[in-house]
């Protein structure tokens, strides 16, 4: 940028010896050079009041704040800038070596040396009243402002600054410090001197921009750096960042650009050079983190949330980011923020590979006594969080084709059913429902490794009904949909009824078909027999199974109870009192209460039955991939 000054060099004294016109003057051209020194020299007079180097003023106007303290003298001081400049223009057009046209680049140069003094103080001592948070709430009623002309624009901005009675106090004094800010710039430029004014401005706004992020906890840091740092290390700078991003974005540069087209609406190009060099540098090292983040070599699948919580924030600010970065000169911040989504879902991407693989592969043994397994539990844990994410996580896996390393179990294959086909969700939905899916198949896998069948039964309706009440619990619910969830519900009943068949088969064929049909005392004792023996047969080894959920262990009970005490009491009350009055002993062990007793004691997994430590080989599951839950990232 060019100061744009009337002569080719500064003079070193305050008048040059006297210059005759070539042209002979007219009685016009001498009255309008009379009126024009008549217009110098009294605005000479004002502007030397406030010189700040000679005595011709006093020492309180050399350190008094003409805009804060005078502003009927600062309006004067405008105006007579103004004066000045067109006083020199018809000069030049007359008579370019006149020594009016020296005094008159005397006077400017005091004029600017005063108001580039003006600036740095409002600026260094009204940081208060320019911050960004409340430069943004006033960037509404400011666009509603109307415009006016540029003569005119410093008196209407200094003088009706309480415009909006319901502004607070602070945003009142902000709009005083910004309209005397855009007034000494409007004449600063029109004089020559934007160069001056700017460099001014800059170098105070950078610093207040490099300071806030500081305290924001953003750092500017290498990836040699991001590299060698341990992950809690990384992690907090991450919250960090996180934590600063949305005030950066929303609030810091918002109200910095706020405040530079404001100052410099008088031309388009120093604001956008303006903006440019007080906010690039901070905005690449505030989107490049990210990216250094996703590249970081020790990443594992439990940092998966950190890195979505990265994409998200970028993702969600998206349009904001466009929009205050606008210019031109802004296209690399605009493209490191892109990087640095495109590595953050390359990343996820690669983590959500690694994740399924590790789920295929995991070679842990069964869950003693048939309950959830902690590959269930672990997965069920990573894949709630993963449907927190939906709108990042559709815009990551994009069109990643599902992998499909093994054949699968045609019962297995219920594709999710959306609510809304078209939703941005669908290949969110179809992605978690496969990870499900391979869930599934592996706890399938696992189930076979039982030596009783029924406890098989049992570990899978454990672990199915532990999913959906996950999904049922979380957003899973809304992405996978009523009809998965109605279809994974009839599977659970399903396993159950598979459990309770062949788990007490002995118990429920030991009784007759007809409870009430008579028989002789003989065979009514064998029957009682065979019930007594199946029934301490199956509550012995099922004594250290388990039904963790509540609810499914009081549905399993009034099942069994329904189908086991209810016929046994018919049976026992017929036949009771015979076979007591024979004289014959231990033939009835147990009363319809007692079995009812035996069964609400099951499935807390507390017996010592020797099923439990030898149905699958192994009672300590080794799982492959962490059991513990996934760490958030918030």
């Amino acid at each position: 940028m060019r100061s744009r000054h009337f002569s080719p060099s500064r003079p070193s004294s305050p008048l040059h010896s006297s210059t005759t016109c070539n042209d002979s003057p007219s009685r016009h051209t001498s009255f309008s050079q009379t009126l024009m020194e008549d217009t110098i020299n009294e605005a000479g007079a004002i502007i030397k009041k406030w010189d700040l180097d000679t005595s011709s003023s006093t020492s309180y106007n050399r350190v008094a704040n003409l805009f804060r303290d005078y502003r009927e003298e600062a309006l004067k001081f405008l105006d007579a800038v103004t004066n000045l400049q067109h006083g020199m223009h018809f000069v030049i057009k007359e008579c370019s070596s006149s020594e009016l046209l020296v005094q008159a680049q005397n006077l400017m140069q005091i004029a600017m040396k005063r108001l580039q003094k003006e600036m740095y103080t409002i600026l260094s001592g009204n940081r208060y009243f320019l911050d960004s948070e409340t430069l943004s709430t006033r960037s509404s009623r400011q666009s509603t402002r109307s415009s006016v002309s540029d003569e005119d624009e410093h008196d209407d901005e200094i003088t009706n600054t309480e415009a909006s009675p319901r502004a607070s106090e602070v945003e009142m004094v902000s709009e005083l410090v910004m309209a005397n800010l855009k007034a000494i710039a409007n004449c600063m430029i029109g004089a020559g001197y934007g160069k001056e004014c700017v460099k001014i401005y800059n170098l105070n706004r950078k610093s207040v921009i490099d300071e806030t992020l500081y305290y924001l906890g953003v750092e500017k840091l290498t990836s040699s750096q991001i590299q060698k740092m341990d992950w809690e290390m990384l992690e907090k700078k991450t919250k960090n960042w996180l934590g600063a991003v949305k005030i950066a974005v929303s609030t810091l540069f918002h109200g910095e650009k706020i405040l530079c087209d404001h100052v410099f609406s008088a031309s388009d190009a120093i604001r956008e050079t303006c903006f440019s060099e007080i906010a690039r540098e901070s905005a690449i090292t505030l989107f490049a983190f990210p990216e250094m983040v996703a590249k970081y070599k020790k990443l594992s699948l439990e940092k998966m949330f950190a890195v979505l919580n990265l994409y998200n924030s970028i993702s969600e600010l998206w349009d904001e980011i466009e929009l205050i970065f606008s210019f031109s000169s802004f296209e690399i911040v605009k493209s490191q923020a892109m990087a640095s989504l495109v590595k953050l879902g390359e990343a996820a991407r690669l983590m959500l590979s690694e994740f399924e693989s590790a789920i295929q592969k995991d070679t842990s043994k069964a869950k003693a006594g048939g309950g959830v397994h902690p590959l269930t539990r672990y997965v069920m844990n990573y894949l709630v969080f993963l449907g927190d994410y939906s709108g990042a996580f559709a815009e990551i896996i994009g069109d990643l084709p599902l992998s499909v390393q093994s054949p699968l179990p045609e019962s297995y294959f219920m594709s999710p059913i959306p609510d809304e086909d078209d939703s941005p969700s669908s290949a969110v939905s179809v992605r978690l429902a496969w990870l499900v899916l391979v869930l599934l198949c592996k706890l399938d896998g696992k189930a076979q490794l039982y030596k009783d069948v029924s406890l098989s039964y049992l570990f899978l309706a454990n672990n199915l009904n532990y999913v959906v009440s996950k999904v049922k619990k979380s957003n899973l619910k809304f992405l996978l949909g009523s009809d998965w969830l109605s279809k994974h519900e009839m599977k659970i009943r399903q396993y159950i009824s598979n459990y309770e068949r062949m788990g007490w088969n002995k118990v429920l064929t030991s009784l007759p078909e007809n409870s009430t049909a008579e028989m002789s005392l003989p065979e009514a004792r064998e029957w009682f027999f065979k019930f007594n023996s199946g029934f301490e047969e199956a509550y012995r080894v099922q004594s250290s199974w388990v039904i963790p959920d509540p609810k499914l262990r009081d549905e399993v009970k009034i099942s069994l109870s329904r189908k086991i005490v209810s016929g046994y009491r018919i049976f026992y009350e017929k036949y009771r009192e015979s076979l007591r009055s024979g004289g014959v002993k231990s033939v009835i062990r147990f009363a319809p209460d007692d079995l009812q007793n035996y069964l609400s004691d099951l499935f807390y997994g507390t017996g010592q039955s020797e099923q439990g430590t030898t149905a699958y080989g192994s009672a300590s599951p080794s799982v492959s991939i962490s059991t513990s839950s996934p760490s958030h990232g918030h």
